[in-house]
């Protein structure tokens, strides 16, 4: 048994029995902490199992009973973690020592991988014991072309911000990493189709791909050739967003890209494949026009992300203050966007439990879930293992094919309610406490997955990715907000919240009643 686990193993028989009780307990005595507390350390205990000991790298995945790590890691895992052993830390799961211990050995290793010399930037998918890259994929031995992941390097380089902070013993090491990444690599000034300001691309490769692809000059101005993808980030309501944030707060890009993403697609039967025809109105921010859409739901207007998954909302909202900084953006369009999964999953789909995003597929493999209706993507992320397509009528454009659905054997994912914590603490809480005691979607690390509802077949396995969000989430929940401290400082406030205020989404509660689409 690793080291590391011997002091989670004594915590742990503590945490079964009483929930954390006493002077290590975090979050006070308001309902439903006792059960905070407990989870976060079983979610601890999984991610723990999927660590290397050497390396500090943590897998990508692994199995229900926390014995077979994946054989592969990505920038994002490795940023979970940094962040989940900070939460660890000041939860009271783990010791300070034991912490700082872990801290370093992860930034030691990450200071020695092979990245992208004239951005700076990680590749997408190292040897968690090893470290090195990947370029064959350890399950098939199939070619990895190596590639350099926008998002992935945001939330690594997001989670750097915070152990500078957390662990000030660390600052010079995370700093150093830090100050190497350079985003203006990803953002393209010329912006996408449609679009009034530069944007984001998805990332790209050093060496051709076999698949499409941009060749360009590094938008960065290093002179080095990049193979972009051929798509970029250009939805508002997106995961990306953390990789444009860090931009705009290190100087590396323009405040203006929080205007280079749709809201919704624009209007009118031109943009009729998208899943609903949205409402709204043109708003100018620092001479950028801006179509301000949102979809509507029960009456609620907001704005939609691509899939209609929790993650693509609420997981900046973990590490950035959107909601204190975007007072008619953000601060409307997350509960609403809560409200929209919890009606879905209760009154819609009569699942009786919510809470919808990617996540392993309870019958093999990896899945992406969300509802279908409240994002953009016409054939968007079901809710069911069916993948039941909802397709409402555009008037005046086009006629729906299956406007009111029958739905199948939904699929929850536990980390997805634990990203409405902020919003609805009472509601998140009964709905994973029937996860876990009536659908028994639970094991020794914690909720497992996913869990399709009337089946009751479970994803018996723990993604790092999920489960560092649900110590995120459990995290600031307990500490108030203690990530959302570490992660900004004075240069970023003063560079990403004056245009983060100005922004108006039409996000509405509305009148409420049945579904409108």
């Amino acid at each position: 048994m690793k080291r590391w686990m011997n002091t989670l193993a004594a915590i742990g028989l503590v945490v079964s029995a009483v929930g954390l009780a006493g002077p290590a307990a975090a979050g006070g005595g308001r309902p439903g902490t006792a059960e905070l507390n407990r989870w976060a350390a079983d979610t601890w205990r999984s991610l723990d199992a999927t660590t290397d000991e050497q390396t500090g790298l943590p897998s990508d995945n692994i199995t229900g009973d926390l014995q077979t790590p994946g054989a592969y890691t990505s920038p994002t895992n490795i940023g979970g973690y940094l962040w989940s052993t900070v939460t660890a830390r000041d939860v009271g799961i783990i010791s300070d020592d034991e912490a700082s211990s872990r801290l370093s050995t992860t930034l030691d290793t990450l200071a020695n991988l092979e990245r992208n010399e004239a951005s700076g930037m990680f590749y997408n998918w190292y040897s968690p014991t090893t470290g090195e890259k990947l370029t064959t994929w350890p399950d098939s031995g199939d070619p990895v072309h190596p590639f350099l992941s926008t998002v992935d390097n945001g939330w690594l380089a997001a989670a750097l911000r915070i152990v500078r902070e957390a662990e000030p013993e660390l600052a010079t090491e995370a700093d150093a990493l830090y100050d190497s990444m350079d985003f203006a690599a990803f953002f393209d000034p010329e912006g996408a189709a449609g679009l009034p300001a530069g944007t984001n691309r998805g990332g790209f490769w050093d060496a051709a791909p076999p698949d499409c692809s941009v060749e360009a000059p590094m938008y960065n101005g290093s002179g080095e050739t990049a193979y972009y993808t051929c798509h970029h980030y250009d939805t508002t309501v997106s995961e990306s967003r953390i990789a444009t944030y860090l931009g705009i707060a290190n100087g590396q890009i323009p405040a203006t890209a929080l205007y280079g993403t749709h809201r919704t697609m624009p209007p009118g039967c031109d943009w009729a494949w998208q899943e609903q025809l949205p409402q709204g109105e043109v708003r100018t921010y620092d001479g950028v026009e801006v179509w301000e859409g949102t979809y509507s739901y029960d009456g609620m207007s907001f704005v939609p992300s691509w899939g209609g998954s929790m993650f693509e909302s609420l997981m900046p909202d973990l590490l950035v203050p959107e909601t204190k900084w975007g007072p008619r953006s953000w601060k409307l369009n997350h509960p609403i966007t809560v409200a929209v999964q919890k009606q879905h999953g209760l009154e819609e789909a009569g699942y009786g439990y919510w809470g919808f995003s990617p996540a392993s597929d309870p019958f093999g493999g990896y899945a992406e879930y969300g509802v279908d209706v409240a994002g953009m993507r016409s054939d968007g992320y079901t809710s069911d293992a069916e993948k039941t397509d909802v397709d409402i009528d555009r008037p005046g454009c086009a006629t729906g094919t299956n406007p009111a659905p029958e739905f199948g054997d939904g699929v929850v994912t536990p980390h997805a309610a634990f990203l409405a914590l902020p919003y609805d603490r009472k509601g998140a809480l009964k709905n994973l406490e029937g996860i876990e005691d009536e659908l028994g979607a639970y094991g020794p690390g914690g909720f497992y997955d996913a869990v399709a509802v009337h089946s009751g077949t479970i994803a018996d396995r723990y993604l790092s990715l999920d489960q560092s969000m649900i110590m995120a989430a459990i995290g600031n929940e307990l500490t108030k907000d203690t990530l959302k401290a570490y992660f900004v400082d004075r240069e970023m406030e003063q560079r990403l919240r004056p245009a983060m205020t100005q922004q108006v989404f039409g996000s509405s509660w509305g009148a409420g009643g049945g579904h409108k689409g």
